[in-house]
């Protein structure tokens, strides 16, 4: 019961610390006028809570393919 309890409160925070470094990203790319955000949605909350940082740069680098 205890691990299940740490898994959650691991992912929960995972994927706020997630969110918020995507919020902050697109902000700093909008003001360096570069074409590459991240929504904020369903996936990237899962993707962030289950890979963590990684999941993060993953989700900017499926954006930034179309860039390359």
């Amino acid at each position: 019961m205890k691990e299940k309890n740490q898994f959650w409160v691991n992912f929960i925070v995972r994927a706020i610390l997630g969110m918020g470094i995507i919020f902050f990203a697109n902000q700093f790319f909008i003001y360096k006028e570069i074409a590459l955000s991240v929504g904020f949605n369903v996936v990237s909350f899962l993707i962030s809570g289950c890979l963590g940082l990684p999941g993060v740069a993953m989700l900017y680098g499926i954006v930034a393919i179309p860039i390359l």
